[in-house]
């Protein structure tokens, strides 16, 4: 059994990240300093936070090195380690050595109760010193999971410490179970959304203007550019808002606005907008901005994949769909005012209901700390 330092009366918690926003106005991992914040404002937790340099809210401390502050910003202007590996495997793969190195070190720098790492393959660069993990496990650590040995190298990690997986979905953790379930425990505990998304109010403008939020990859754009024809133009707009991350021709009818953040959408864009769109087919796990979008009171359409279905029941709280056909069907349910208001209304208690905000999410963190501190 682990016991917390008595000498400190706050639980030590490294929290460890690879994407941060610099300020309040990038668009990189905003829930990451969300997610701080709200462990930070319970006032039981010292959490230090080794990741890119950006402004740390409350009482939260960095745990870098001033090399390590260096390093994490010229990759995270580079991209990032995921988009490295994507675009530029053997780079990406030198980044990656160097990420789990220096994570090592900072685990030697810092004293910690608890790590909390966001992203399973941080968990590789943890020292063997059976110190508990709390591993917030995202949809893209799915794609790593397929990777020949990772299953087997994460095995070790979370043999030898006491570990709980948080998925941030439900849908993970049939898959987590059956790779890790006699290793570790399998908790899942979705991201929180900011309280001022339930309270935002909408005056939908003409011509009706739906948006698209994401990371602009053919991947994370799906079937947009196919099902989109003749859909979108003068009498009914989309607006594509995201970095642009492959070199991806967009069409006429395609109004893109380049990068945004959560204040934007909040103060500019959700307000007016007829409803969120993404056909992803990603490896997504639950996707922030829909959640913030039916937090907000905004009907929300998404290709039917797991992260989409296991967030949205088609029909009672936004609409699924697989052709071209379900699309155009689903716009026009959508933009119908009686059938949007009630599944929008839906839509705002389930989150409300199941996933709260960011400080049901700290407390849930909280419940876990305990549980992996009782070993």
């Amino acid at each position: 059994m682990t016991e917390p330092s008595p000498s400190r009366s706050k639980l030590a918690v490294l929290l460890a990240t690879t994407s941060y926003p610099l300020d309040s106005a990038d668009w990189k991992a905003r829930f990451i300093y969300d997610l701080a914040a709200a462990i930070d404002r319970t006032g039981e937790v010292q959490v230090q936070l080794w990741g890119p340099p950006g402004h740390l809210p409350g009482d939260v401390s960095s745990a870098n090195s001033r090399g390590d502050t260096a390093w994490l910003h010229q990759m995270a202007g580079e991209g990032g380690i995921a988009h490295l590996l994507r675009t530029r495997p053997a780079t990406g793969l030198i980044q990656a050595r160097g990420i789990l190195a220096r994570l090592r070190e900072a685990c030697a720098r810092n004293r910690a109760d608890i790590y909390h790492v966001n992203w399973l393959q941080l968990a590789l660069g943890l020292p063997d010193d059976g110190r508990p993990l709390y591993v917030a496990v995202l949809g893209s650590d799915f794609g790593l999971l397929r990777l020949p040995g990772m299953g087997r190298l994460l095995r070790r990690k979370f043999s030898t410490r006491p570990t709980v997986l948080a998925p941030n979905a439900g849908w993970m953790q049939a898959r987590l179970t059956e790779l890790f379930g006699d290793v570790a425990e399998i908790r899942p505990n979705p991201f929180g959304v900011t309280p001022a998304w339930f309270d935002m109010r909408r005056q939908i403008g003409e011509p009706r203007e739906w948006l698209v939020v994401t990371r602009i990859t053919r991947k994370k754009l799906g079937d947009l550019l196919r099902w989109g024809k003749g859909l979108f133009g003068p009498h009914r707009r989309l607006r594509l808002l995201g970095p642009m991350q492959e070199d991806i021709a967009l069409p006429a009818w395609i109004e893109y606005g380049g990068p945004t953040n959560p204040d934007n959408l909040r103060q500019q864009w959700f307000p007016g907008a007829a409803g969120l769109l993404t056909l992803s087919r990603h490896d997504e796990g639950r996707p922030q901005v829909m959640i913030e979008a039916m937090a907000a009171g905004l009907p929300v359409i998404a290709s039917r994949i797991p992260a989409h279905a296991d967030l949205i029941r088609h029909g009672e709280t936004g609409w699924l769909v697989d052709s071209r056909d379900e699309l155009a069907e689903a716009l026009r349910e959508a933009e119908t005012p009686s059938a949007a208001a009630e599944i929008t209304a839906r839509a705002r208690s389930r989150i409300r209901e199941t996933i709260g905000t960011w400080d049901d999410y700290a407390r849930r963190c909280l419940t876990a700390y305990t549980s992996l501190l009782q070993g």
